[in-house]
């Protein structure tokens, strides 16, 4: 089964607690995205991977023509109902649904790591963007700036056996997204960090927006819930305070952009 239909089968599987909870968390580095592409008044702008809609909802706010994609029907949905003058439908990054130097703007936060081709997703970014357009994909930073980093651990200590590919911080290393845009023919490239503190009202609510990620979902076909959401909330003690709340202060995304 292709990459794109898994991935959107698990992150379709639970998208409530994504949508309601985790994928709000990422706001700064959105904000950061948009401003280093310029999103304003009239930018035709993709939104590769939208997810439930937040950053498509950022963009609608600047005035920008927003479309969107994603692979999870489920968190489209969110999407569609968010933005309701915005264009959505599933596609997967690797075969984008539109025609050549359509975009502006093509946006692609916390998605491009989960295409199972990674230069043929970048050329397709390419394809559609206008001449002197802004290609821009954000994603984690290195993993000793990544306090969630914890949770990884702990998931990947319970699986039955080591997880295949890269992991998590695969393109999370110096240069490493970086390198992929060269090779894809794309300019004038430049990186910015960001942080996006992680804060939760108390466990469950941690545990309710983080079981829907699509990684968890695949997990939960290994482990039980019950041994799974044990390991990870051993993991997230030390992020505990008084009141309940569970905080995790230091998550640094990067964010890449270029243009052709």
């Amino acid at each position: 089964m292709k990459k794109s239909k898994i991935q959107g089968e698990l992150w379709g599987k639970s998208p409530n607690g994504w949508a309601e909870v985790q994928e709000r968390l990422h706001k700064p580095l959105w904000d950061a995205m948009l401003n280093e592409t310029n999103v304003g008044v009239k930018t035709t702008f993709l939104d590769v991977g939208c997810g439930s809609g937040g950053s498509s909802i950022l963009a609608k706010e600047r005035g920008a023509e927003v479309y969107g994609i994603d692979v999870a029907e489920g968190l489209l949905s969110f999407a569609i109902q968010r933005v309701p003058d915005g264009i959505f439908q599933v596609a997967d990054i690797e075969n984008l649904p539109y025609e050549d130097d359509k975009f502006d703007v093509v946006f692609a936060s916390n998605s491009l790591q989960y295409s199972e081709n990674r230069i043929a997703a970048l050329h397709e970014l390419k394809r559609v963007c206008k001449p002197n357009g802004r290609i821009i994909a954000g994603l984690f930073g290195k993993p000793e700036k990544v306090d969630y980093r914890v949770v990884f651990k702990a998931v990947r200590e319970t699986m039955p056996e080591p997880p295949k590919g890269g992991g998590p911080f695969e393109l999370s290393m110096p240069g490493k997204l970086e390198s992929l845009f060269a090779e894809s023919g794309l300019n004038n490239i430049k990186s910015g960090e960001v942080n996006c503190p992680f804060e939760y009202n108390n466990f469950e609510t941690f545990w309710y927006g983080n079981v829907s990620a699509g990684p968890f979902q695949g997990m939960l076909a290994m482990v039980s819930e019950n041994e799974l959401k044990s390991a990870v909330r051993e993991a997230v003690t030390s992020f505990l305070l008084e009141d309940g709340r569970i905080y995790i202060p230091q998550n640094i995304f990067k964010y890449v952009s270029a243009n052709i």
